[in-house]
């Protein structure tokens, strides 16, 4: 298994995202799911780190803003206390952010496409709405209430509930179930927005490019 992650690092990462996406919801609640939620955060944060080794981006990198991370997930793991949150949160959405524009680096450091880049797509997606999603839970500690949503609008919006509107952010669905409502807030997603559309804007361009480089090869 470390010799497939090691040779297809991307896949790895992609498929570890797909599955938190179906596991959060139910290790969200309750101090032992808490734990676990920590946990499971920590080895993303190992597959992040194994997937920049493999791209033009520099490993130390991602090993400084890497450690810092884990170590205050560790604590919240053993504590089952969230304060450290903001501050775990901070962390991360700086090291997905600098993972996906590694990997963006990978995918066009060259006129072939391998099978492992084809999966950076999609894991350069995922890493941007998991950052962005990381990016509101910080705002959210500092400036409660700039996130509203049909079910308690009130209340503290949880981790899939701001996992789910960075998912709809940046693929343009807008489905409307999580709004912001706060000046800042709206700022925010209005970035993210601008992300999505510009990383769509450039996997399409380099496809076509791609395209019209092999059939003029093949001319």
């Amino acid at each position: 298994m470390l010799k497939f992650a090691r040779r297809e690092p991307s896949a790895v990462l992609l498929a570890a995202q797909l599955a938190a996406v179906l596991i959060y919801p139910f290790i969200e609640e309750g101090g032992v799911g808490r734990s676990l939620f920590s946990i499971f955060g920590i080895a993303i944060l190992g597959l992040v780190v194994l997937a920049v080794r493999s791209t033009p981006g520099l490993t130390w990198v991602g090993v400084t803003l890497g450690l810092p991370a884990t170590v205050l997930l560790l604590i919240q793991a053993v504590t089952g206390d969230d304060a450290l949150l903001p501050y775990s949160s901070a962390f991360e959405a700086v090291l997905y952010l600098y993972a996906a524009g590694a990997l963006i680096a990978y995918m066009l450091a060259d006129h072939e496409i391998t099978r492992d880049e084809l999966f950076a797509v999609g894991a350069t997606f995922t890493l941007v709405a998991w950052a962005f999603a990381y990016v509101f839970t910080v705002y959210q500690a500092i400036e409660p209430g700039g996130f509203t949503a049909a079910v308690d609008p009130n209340g503290e919006r949880s981790w899939m509930e701001l996992l789910f509107l960075s998912f709809t952010t940046l693929s343009s669905t807008g489905l409307s179930d999580v709004v912001p409502i706060k000046p800042f807030a709206r700022s925010l997603v209005m970035l993210e927005q601008l992300a999505g559309v510009a990383y769509i804007a450039m996997v399409v361009s380099r496809l076509v490019g791609l395209l019209v480089i092999g059939r003029a090869k093949a001319q």
